[in-house]
């Protein structure tokens, strides 16, 4: 059990709401309506299922292509794009920085044509797709965008989402690039030329998924998700941009852990958190500039490799919560993830798994089927407490940047992951197959290879794509990127024409390093 103050009680009763203060009329109210604790949409998933993602990306392009053609025929609703780490910290496969990197954790994405490739037969103007991608999520978008544009589609109807959560990186991920204050300028800019360019496209996906995965509590994966999301609104006003034009666009990413009824409460409670702080911290007066919208997925944290068949049971028991907590998007971990990037058998279970949700489970016929609940409501106002003091103690040290930048978000995260890890190990917290219920012998796993020729091949594509490609143009648009960079300009258009010139991921990264620098971790506690 993780190691904070929600640990429920045995028995609940209306006393213990009544000892919470909890109002119905003020806390609870009906679905669709402020604060939304019940959910954003009056009819819910009777009116529209959750969009079913797969997460997925290996190797190259084409072989990410195929994954994605098996998945849209096996019945997921959106694409979910996984980048090597190369690409998400801005090198090129051919960079002696990628060197062993390249398709391992994702796909490896250097220009514009490895983006043609990875959409390949792909109608992007008639799917959802999602990017996870942070410090590079302005250059990765400009490449989808330029790709949409080559084929013809309508740009203004493309939607997705891409990431762009930079806060999160210095806090419990660690693939950023710039300096948080000249990361922040990147993403407001996003922010306002995606809200012209793109209305329907969401700038940001503000996330708590990798703090839970880095160890965080429940309560603590809600407050710091939101800290974050107000400092970005905050500073998206201080960029001049208008509070009910940008703040509709804003989604969140959430875990979905083990613990049922705690993880049903934690969505919960965020949304009604983030509603009240954007209509009455922040005056919006749009109502769904109040909504918090959200993609979850299952917890990678918890897949063991010991009896990974368990993972899927795991998976099926986290997605559900996620469902009854109201999500707006699901993925789920394929169980063989603790091992390897997921097999395509894997990969249909955990699809299989949302869909028997949605379809043989009939918790999608009913909304909110679990409000009024003494446990629940009651571990919802219990959180909400936890969650208003962390707000309380990352004010006082000045907002969530100078939180950071301190180093104390990062150790109140260690110290939950020490104080759980404790837990596993006295075997106060069980884990099934690990430290309870395990055997002597671990029978083989098929898992996912990658063509170890793969990064030969890559490195091949980019330096011929550098020999043919119209030098004058590119020289051009990377000055013009460097010029914006220096002098204030909204950095997208540059950054678009970069990558319609055929500049490639490293080198626009490499010339924004130029006049940003690169972030250098320092706590001081």
């Amino acid at each position: 059990m993780p190691a904070d103050d929600n640990i429920p009680k045995h028995v609940y009763t209306a006393e213990d709401l009544d000892a919470a203060g909890f109002d119905a009329e003020r806390d609870l109210g009906y679905p669709g309506e402020y604060p939304f604790t019940r959910g954003i949409q009056p009819t819910m998933y009777r009116g529209r299922l959750w969009t079913m993602r797969q997460y997925a990306g290996m190797g190259d392009a084409e072989e990410s292509n195929r994954r994605y053609k098996f998945l849209l025929a096996s019945g997921t609703a959106g694409l979910s794009v996984a980048f090597d780490l190369p690409t998400q910290i801005g090198y090129d496969s051919d960079d002696a920085m990628a060197l062993g990197e390249v398709g391992r954790v994702g796909v490896a994405i250097d220009s514009i044509e490895d983006m043609e490739r990875l959409f390949d037969g792909i109608a992007l103007d008639h799917i959802s797709t999602s990017m996870t991608i942070n410090a590079t999520a302005s250059i990765l978008l400009a490449l989808y965008i330029a790709v949409a544009k080559r084929a013809g589609a309508d740009v203004s109807r493309l939607s997705g989402t891409v990431q762009n959560d930079i806060l999160k990186e210095y806090i419990a991920r660690g693939t950023y690039i710039f300096p948080i204050r000249h990361a922040m300028r990147i993403v407001t800019d996003m922010f306002a030329w995606a809200s012209e360019q793109v209305p329907e496209w969401n700038t940001i996906s503000i996330s708590g998924y990798h703090m839970r995965e880095a160890g965080s509590t429940a309560a603590q994966e809600v407050a710091f998700t939101l800290a974050n999301g107000m400092t970005y609104v905050q500073a998206a006003l201080d960029a001049g941009l208008d509070l009910d034009r940008f703040a509709p666009r804003l989604s969140f990413f959430f875990n979905a852990h083990n613990h049922f009824l705690e993880e049903v409460a934690k969505f919960r409670c965020a949304r009604r958190v983030w509603a009240r702080r954007m209509r009455e911290g922040f005056g919006a007066k749009n109502p769904r500039s109040w909504m918090l919208r959200f993609h979850a997925q299952t917890a990678g944290s918890t897949l063991t490799a010991q009896q990974p068949e368990n993972n899927i049971v795991r998976t099926a028991v986290q997605a559900m919560a996620a469902v009854l907590g109201g999500t707006q998007s699901l993925h789920t971990n394929g169980y063989d993830e603790a091992l390897a990037l997921p097999t395509e058998e894997a990969a249909r279970i955990a699809l299989r798994t949302q869909q028997m949700i949605a379809c043989e489970s009939g918790v999608a016929q009913t909304v909110d089927p679990l409000a009024g609940s003494y446990c629940i409501e009651a571990m919802t106002m219990q959180m909400e407490r936890q969650v208003q003091d962390y707000f309380d103690r990352i004010e006082a040290m000045g907002g969530m940047l100078r939180a950071i930048e301190r180093g104390w978000v990062q150790q109140e995260i260690q110290n939950a992951a020490y104080a759980y890890q404790q837990a596993i190990d006295s075997g106060e917290a069980v884990v099934v197959g690990v430290n309870r219920f395990s055997r002597e012998e671990e029978p083989p796993v098929p898992i996912q290879r990658i063509d170890e020729t793969l990064e030969r091949r890559q490195v091949e594509r980019v330096r011929a794509l550098r020999q043919r490609r119209d030098a004058g143009r590119w020289q051009s648009a990377l000055d013009r990127v460097r010029e914006h960079a220096r002098n204030g300009g909204n950095l997208m258009p540059s950054i678009l024409e970069a990558a319609e010139s055929c500049a490639t991921v490293g080198e626009i990264t490499s010339t924004l390093r130029s006049v940003f620098g690169e972030y250098q971790e320092s706590i001081t506690l």
